[in-house]
């Protein structure tokens, strides 16, 4: 790696880290600025025994004294108790959701990133033909419709009208519609994405030499020209997984699927200040970390780009 590369990945971790701070800072006072308390909606609560949860958790120390706690708590990855799910530590509680949001999310990506290329290089290689035409028309709908109202319309459709598949994603059976949901949007993205940069580099003029010499139209296409042409494609595949994520939350809550996003909505309705705070944090640094990757791999991808 040369000096360059690798000053300008320390630049960008120092940056990253950087990123993660202001978040977990935004956070915590955000949450303590907002009215009321997280213990106000229990019923039949006492003035002293409200005193007294808020002083088991650490809430009666001053507001400093909380974010320098917390802050050296999450450097060593403690999240500390649930404040409604008594019993259970929030670490667990994410790790639980996790599984079930990682399983969710990486059958969607690959599924959008494996149909989005095929597709986009079928319309280059077609292009203004009508199956060219028929793949932007779809494609652009897709794109242009939110993922809550993209996963109501399959929800009604497949799950209440045809009893094609359940309504409850806590079944494998009941992850399809949610997978389906959740890939739309970037399948259709990278569809137009590749198809823009296949048709640019199909102009290039190394592409008109391989064709003077004889290169046969499979080696071309395949060997050099979907090579350079998904060069963004993969750049985008980092953030694309951090959008597939972070929109997993209103998606999880649609078709009630256990995962991450369902309990950081459940924690935002029952004012859980330590799984809201634990919950953002995680999601916030895996968006860091995936434009970070990003960010790298237009290097990895392409020695030529120059970082500075």
């Amino acid at each position: 790696m040369n000096p360059k590369t690798l000053k300008y990945i320390i630049k960008r971790v120092i940056l990253a880290i950087f990123t993660v701070w202001v978040v977990i800072t935004l956070t915590f006072f955000i949450m303590h600025a907002v009215p009321g308390g997280p213990f106000l909606s229990e019923k039949a609560v006492s003035p002293a025994a409200q005193k007294a949860m808020e002083a088991k958790y650490g809430l009666d120390k001053p507001l400093g004294e909380q974010y320098l706690t917390y802050l050296t708590d999450v450097i060593q990855l403690k999240f500390g108790p649930s404040l409604k799910q008594r019993g259970r530590m929030v670490i667990d509680i994410m790790l639980d959701g996790l599984k079930t949001s990682a399983k969710l999310g990486l059958i969607a990506a690959f599924l959008a990133l494996g149909i989005g290329v095929v597709l986009g290089s079928i319309a280059a290689l077609r292009r203004n033909t009508i199956l060219d035409r028929i793949i932007m028309v779809i494609t652009t709908a897709f794109v242009s419709m939110p993922s809550f109202i993209m996963g109501s319309l399959l929800l009604v459709a497949f799950a209440i009208k045809i009893h094609l598949f359940p309504a409850n994603g806590s079944t494998p059976a009941g992850l399809v519609l949610p997978v389906i949901t959740l890939m739309l949007y970037p399948m259709s993205y990278i569809t137009r994405l590749t198809r823009s940069s296949m048709l640019d580099v199909l102009g290039q003029d190394y592409i008109r030499t391989a064709k003077a010499k004889g290169v046969s139209r499979m080696r071309m296409i395949y060997g050099h020209a979907l090579k350079n042409a998904l060069i963004p494609v993969i750049t985008y595949f980092g953030p694309m997984l951090a959008y597939i994520v972070t929109g997993s939350l209103v998606v999880e809550q649609i078709f009630a699927v256990p995962g991450i996003g369902r309990a950081y909505v459940q924690s935002i309705i029952n004012r859980d200040y330590t799984l809201i705070m634990g919950t953002t944090i995680v999601l916030a640094v895996f968006i860091v970390v995936m434009n970070l990757v990003s960010d790298i791999l237009y290097k990895v991808v392409d020695p030529r780009i120059n970082l500075e």
